[in-house]
């Protein structure tokens, strides 16, 4: 599509998106490769915003959640497996540490879940459950 076409004020938005593309990839994601490139964008605006839903950049987080999630439904099937298997699948599957999850769980609470020493609350498998766009279900 050639965009100098368009009426209104996409010939205006061009250069600016063309700019935006070279400093942040925003796109459908096709492939492997673009979901893990999406998923590392929102793992560095995830630890941008802290949890600030007034941030600017919420916005763009929310858009990319939702680039994740779509590819998601079709890509990543979640394993029927004991809820520990399916976090360390999903860990692995978006090359997430222990840490990256600190915001729902400490690391050591993390790793004792991982070990099976603990079980996931259920404040902590619905979190889990928003932060991988999955059912809660997975993880009880």
């Amino acid at each position: 599509m050639n965009v100098d076409r368009l009426p209104g004020v996409f010939p205006d938005v061009a250069p600016i998106w063309a700019a935006l593309q070279t400093q942040l990839l925003l796109k459908p994601i096709r492939s492997e490769e673009d979901y893990q490139q999406m998923v590392r964008l929102a793992n560095s605006l995830a630890d941008h915003l802290n949890g600030n839903e007034e941030e600017p950049l919420a916005d763009l987080f929310a858009i990319v959640g939702d680039l994740i999630a779509r590819w998601e439904e079709q890509h990543v099937e979640i394993p029927k497996a004991e809820p520990r298997e399916v976090l360390r699948h999903l860990l692995e599957t978006h090359g997430l540490k222990q840490k990256d999850l600190m915001g729902i769980a400490s690391p050591t609470v993390v790793s004792d879940i991982l070990a099976g020493r603990r079980a996931i609350s259920k404040k902590v498998a619905k979190a889990l459950a928003v932060r991988f766009h999955t059912d809660v279900s997975a993880f009880l």
